[in-house]
């Protein structure tokens, strides 16, 4: 039985490995994504700021409702449910906060997040937008 449970113990080590291999290979293509993400983000706020449209205060919104809360951000708006956005240093933002009364009170400050190509990716279908698409639509008006 030594031989057997020796064979199953290098076989979860493959498999730990395996993981651990596939989670890195992962991590760097975020990684990568987010650099190609964040010059493109850095291109739109510098044609904005030169030729519009103007930053907007930006608000977040209740992961659980409609509650809006006051946030320190000027910046845009890249989907239409105001739920991302860019402020007007170039930095990406989810715009949820976890609903309160110090919240509806005091505002709330998001932490930067590191950008993707895609927005909504993974969720339903039609929530997804590639982020040039947004910046392009932003640049519109």
């Amino acid at each position: 039985m030594s031989s057997t449970s020796d064979d199953a113990a290098a076989w979860r080590e493959q498999r730990r490995e395996a993981a651990a291999a596939h989670a890195d290979a992962l991590a760097r293509k975020q990684q990568a994504e987010s650099a190609r993400a964040r010059v493109m983000i850095a291109e739109f706020v510098a044609k904005a700021r030169t030729d519009g449209p103007a930053p907007v205060p930006l608000r977040a919104h209740a992961s659980s409702g409609g509650a809006r809360y006051r946030t320190p951000l000027v910046g845009w708006y890249l989907r239409v449910d105001e739920t991302v956005a860019v402020d007007a240093e170039g930095e990406f933002y989810v715009l949820r906060a976890v609903p309160s009364l110090a919240a509806r009170l005091r505002g709330v400050t998001p932490e930067p997040s590191d950008p993707p190509l895609v927005l909504g990716a993974g969720g339903r279908d039609g929530e997804s937008l590639d982020l040039r698409d947004a910046l392009d639509r932003v640049l519109r008006g």
